[in-house]
């Protein structure tokens, strides 16, 4: 949990069908909600459905960085809700739809081009049948519904490090749901939860950089003193 980094950066190394399968093998005792295990995992190697991938990769990160452009943070959370009534038209603070037509002057965003020549991407789909959202109702973003899908992605990345590969859990293709969708033969009652390429790190991470407990623990009230040892 340590040295398990977001890899964005990969070799040509290969990863064998073996090596994925055992990954997914141990990535499966991840904990979900019922035990109803939501989740299908799309193993995606042909090289002409990854470059679809990627063109809708990109588009997604040209939003992104319209946010970024902006001083912004990309779609965040605290407006979600409010920002895409059910029905209506989403209302955003930056214009996206000139920015998924205008390239960026670097070419194609280095994500999405990783996506097209890593050895896998992984698109990991979830059952909406068969989550719950706790969260429902309460005036704001439903998120308790990701957590039968989440702990699963993370699990990929760990059973990855452990056999000497990496990747990182992604959500910008997500934008592109519906085209991916279609692209992939995915059924209505599936969404995309998280895109996953996998591969060689070009660089192995040893340690990495987060706030300490005391950070973010408090004790017996959200403003109560610091959790310590």
């Amino acid at each position: 949990m340590r040295t398990t980094p977001a890899t964005r950066q990969f070799t040509d190394d290969s990863l064998p069908d073996e090596v994925l399968y055992d990954i997914l093998d141990d990535a499966r005792f991840g904990p979900n909600g019922g035990n109803r295990q939501p989740w299908h995992v799309i193993v995606v190697r042909d090289q002409e459905r990854k470059e679809q991938i990627a063109d809708l990769w990109d588009l997604g990160m040209r939003e992104d960085h319209a946010f970024y452009d902006a001083g912004l943070v990309p779609f965040v959370a605290a407006e979600a809700y409010w920002r895409n009534p059910p029905g209506g038209p989403s209302e955003q603070p930056v214009d996206l739809e000139t920015a998924r037509v205008t390239p960026r002057q670097e070419g194609r965003a280095p994500m999405a081009e990783a996506a097209s020549k890593v050895p896998v991407v992984l698109l990991i789909c979830v059952d909406l049948r068969k989550v719950t959202a706790m969260d429902s109702g309460l005036g704001r973003l439903s998120i308790s519904a990701g957590g039968s899908a989440y702990p699963f992605c993370h699990n990929i990345l760990l059973a990855a490090r452990d056999r000497g590969y990496g990747g990182v859990v992604t959500t910008q293709l997500v934008r592109q749901e519906a085209a991916v969708k279609a692209c992939m033969g995915i059924p209505d009652e599936f969404v995309l939860a998280a895109a996953i390429p996998l591969g060689k790190p070009v660089k192995e991470i040893t340690k990495l950089r987060r706030d300490p407990v005391e950070a973010f623990a408090t004790v017996d009230h959200f403003s109560g003193p610091a959790f310590i040892r």
